[in-house]
């Protein structure tokens, strides 16, 4: 496993019927060179004293460390949540080569 501390991946949860469009306007705007929208998941969350029971999709995002600012701002214009959860998870390892197409996909 080659070590790697400029990539990351981000987690952002969504509505099942915004993740996909999410997904796709962060690698058509430059921000991440790679991000998948999961099937839904059912999250359970406490928002404003009550507990909440959701279907969810996922956005599992990939990209340079740099692009991070990025994909909040673009998170921030199109995401329908108040307070939407993205969350920065830093590579510590990995395929060289992989890390390579993110700088090629990116630009």
């Amino acid at each position: 496993m080659a070590e790697n501390n400029g990539y990351v991946m981000i987690i952002i949860a969504a509505p099942v019927e915004a993740a996909a469009g999410l997904a796709r306007s962060l690698v058509e705007r430059g921000a991440a060179a790679c991000a998948q929208a999961t099937a839904p998941v059912t999250s359970f969350y406490k928002w404003k004293g009550e507990l909440h029971e959701e279907k969810e999709a996922l956005v599992f995002v990939k990209t340079a460390a740099g692009k991070t600012g990025e994909v909040k701002r673009v998170v921030s214009e199109e995401h329908p949540y108040e307070v939407p959860e993205v969350v920065v998870l830093p590579f510590t390892g990995g395929n060289e080569a992989y890390f390579r197409w993110i700088d090629e996909a990116l630009g």
